[in-house]
């Protein structure tokens, strides 16, 4: 392996923007080393009229002045000697543009970069505006993975039916990491990989292509679809220098946060990453060989997402994770401010962490699914089994926390990981680092071999699969 190599990664996460540089290093165990890495929060939440309450949608400028501030913060010297850029970020969402006009670059500045022009709002995955009804309305697709709300596909059918001259504006979409590899490489079109169009809906992983003919039939934009490329091949090259990294770099095809983390850390094939910061995704490599089922099943709890070299990961995501804790400690805050009693979040989080660590067990049953999922989107949370002894701080933290590791194991238990020959979890995410209570239930559930504290990083994941894939056009 070729020392001296180095690639940069780009995660377009749901709150924050991360970057990371990687070089070969053929001595190190994992055959590289981070040289440097930034995070910004992207604080680029939007609101929107037409969506309604159950819109979540984030402004690209945003995002991208979040990236920028990232790059910025890398060593220049290192910045020039990238030979590859590899891109992820958050999937499902859907973000649109003008071709040719989706930015402009300004070469004036310290640095050259570019800002976004004519470009919607980014609507997330966490859009809530699809109601079960609406989905209910919507053709079936021919593919293994159904549609839900805040996937893009299903988010343009909503456009169609409720805001129908928006779309006019546009010709060209994707979901925000394809849309800074376009802007990068200035594409004609924008190119996206089988992770991310499966992530859309209406995509068929076996052909490897869009449901044209079911989508052309129900009067949906089919011109607007990407063209398909393998996750991590080369997209195309930057038609700019961009802050010092030199114009002609190689851009790979934009790749699912989730396969990225993944991919970051997945020693062995018989590991599997448990991921818990927003949300939670429980992730193992299924057998070569496996299909799955062309039929969708809205109401299966594991879904299995197209992985690299036409691989799959059987996928448990929940959508209840860090977001549920952030959620309780909120509503504590404000009771506080209700009760004239002003207190910092971050207080309130350490302290209840402290309260349920030295709260080993609770009668108290809660199920924290405040969010529904997405295999039971009408489902709220509940709690039950409260006794008058199990009221206290420690109690509640306690059982919010075996509640959001239960609600996982309910979707894909020990014994299918068991069977899919899975013997280690890596444990990762910043929900999970932080929290003692909840490494301690994941424990309870999952008596495996365990090894928290992996770097589980999309950024980290996309770099390593343009650094290797770099090496091997090099060996070849």
């Amino acid at each position: 392996m070729a020392s001296g190599l180095v690639t940069l990664g780009i995660d377009l996460g749901t709150t924050s923007v991360k970057v990371a540089l990687l070089e070969a290093a053929p001595g190190h165990p994992s055959g590289f080393m981070v040289l440097a890495s930034c995070a910004r929060a992207s604080r680029a939440e939007a609101e929107s009229e037409a969506a309604g309450p159950q819109g979540r949608e984030q402004d690209v400028s945003r995002i991208i002045q979040a990236l920028n501030e990232c790059l910025a913060a890398l060593p220049q010297q290192q910045l020039r000697k990238v030979r590859a850029i590899g891109v992820s970020g958050q999937m499902h969402g859907i973000v649109f543009w003008k071709t040719g006009q989706g930015c402009v670059w300004t070469e004036g500045e310290a640095a050259p970069v570019f800002k976004p022009r004519a470009v919607s709002y980014l609507v997330t995955w966490q859009d809530g505006r699809c109601s079960s009804e609406f989905l209910a309305s919507l053709p079936q697709p021919e593919s293994h993975l159904s549609v839900a709300t805040g996937f893009g596909c299903a988010t343009i059918f909503w456009l169609l039916k409720n805001s129908p001259d928006f779309l006019k504006s546009y010709d060209a979409a994707g979901t925000i990491q394809d849309y800074v590899v376009a802007m990068l490489c200035g594409l004609p079109r924008p190119l996206m990989s089988d992770q991310n169009a499966a992530s859309w809906g209406y995509f068929n992983t076996q052909g490897q292509s869009w449901n044209l003919e079911i989508l052309r039939v129900s009067g949906f934009p089919v011109h607007m679809l990407p063209n398909i490329a393998e996750p991590g091949s080369v997209a195309g090259r930057t038609s700019h220098s961009w802050f010092e990294i030199p114009k002609g770099t190689q851009v790979g095809v934009a790749m699912g946060d989730l396969q990225a983390s993944v991919y970051s850390c997945m020693g062995q094939r018989t590991d599997a990453v448990l991921n818990i910061s927003t949300s939670v995704q429980l992730a193992a490599s299924m057998p070569s060989g496996f299909q799955p089922v062309q039929i969708p099943d809205p109401a299966a709890p594991v879904a299995y997402f197209p992985y690299f070299d036409r691989t799959y990961l059987g996928v448990a995501a929940s959508l209840n994770g860090g977001n549920v804790l952030a959620t309780f400690v909120h509503m504590l805050v404000q009771w506080m401010a209700d009760l004239g009693l002003e207190v910092e979040e971050s207080t309130v989080y350490s302290r209840m962490i402290q309260a349920a660590a030295q709260q080993r067990d609770t009668c108290l049953n809660i199920t924290p699914t405040v969010l529904g999922e997405r295999h039971l989107p009408d489902q709220l949370a509940s709690v039950t089994r409260i006794s008058s002894s199990d009221l206290s701080l420690g109690h509640v933290t306690r059982a919010l926390c075996r509640g959001i590791v239960q609600n996982l194991h309910s979707m894909l238990p020990v014994q299918q990981l068991k069977e899919w020959g899975v013997e280690r979890v890596m444990g990762s995410g910043s929900a999970l680092s932080r929290n003692e209570v909840l490494k301690q239930e994941v424990q309870r559930a999952f008596p495996l071999p365990m090894s928290f504290g992996q770097d589980v990083d999309a950024a980290v994941g996309a770099a390593l699969v343009m650094l290797q894939r770099s090496l091997h056009q090099k060996e070849s």
